[in-house]
């Protein structure tokens, strides 16, 4: 029932949606171009930097695997004591809303990739519900990841022993388009910007 109630609010959303465009985020640049002896200038908008981690089944995901794709990115650690609990729960709500698209993947960063093992990672997937396809736990080494939360999403991800649990992360769910390009960032612990994420990512798809 609650899944065919998503479906209908989704075709509701689609349906009345007037051609609104998403912002993209980030830096942006100019180039010109000579086209038949015109100059032409184009927009250059900020992109995900090539990433490579490995998922919790041990396999590679690089962002050629989701080259044209859109996908949600968040940042957490298993033994968070805050606000990662009320993310996931907020995260499931998306998985949920779209289960089975293959437009769309959800990749959940760890900033402990130090305690947070392949085999830990692959219980708290399973134990969330996750088909570990379409929403995939990923780790690496820990500068790269913290290098790629800041530069590549805006999103803060640091050791810091005086925090609970021992790491700063910020909450953000990242919604990235088909080109890479982060088009939204919303409060991973807040419903009400999640049901904003949900209705953005209806809008993106028709792009």
């Amino acid at each position: 029932m609650i899944r065919i109630f998503l479906c209908g609010w989704l075709f509701l959303i689609a349906c009345n949606t007037e051609k609104k465009q998403l912002p993209i985020l980030g830096e942006r640049s100019t180039k010109t171009t000579n086209i038949n002896g015109k100059s032409v200038v184009d927009t250059v908008y900020a992109t995900i930097p090539y990433f490579s981690f490995l998922n919790q089944d041990g396999d590679s995901l690089t962002q050629n695997q989701v080259n044209g794709k859109m996908y949600v990115a968040d940042f957490f650690f298993i033994s968070c004591p805050t606000i990662c609990p009320v993310m996931k729960k907020q995260m499931i709500r998306v998985f949920e809303a779209f289960k089975g698209d293959t437009a769309l993947m959800l990749l959940s960063h760890t900033i402990d990739p130090q305690h947070d093992t392949l085999a830990l990672l692959k219980q708290y997937a399973t134990d969330l519900g996750s088909d570990g396809k379409q929403w995939q736990f990923l780790t690496g080494d820990r500068e790269v990841i913290y290098q790629m939360a800041e530069k590549g999403y805006y999103a803060t991800a640091m050791p810091d022993s005086t925090a609970p649990g021992g790491f700063v992360h910020s909450g953000g769910f990242i919604l990235v388009d088909r080109l890479s390009r982060v088009r939204g960032i919303y409060d991973g612990t807040d419903p009400k910007q999640v049901d904003q994420l949900i209705l953005d990512i209806a809008i993106l798809k028709q792009e």
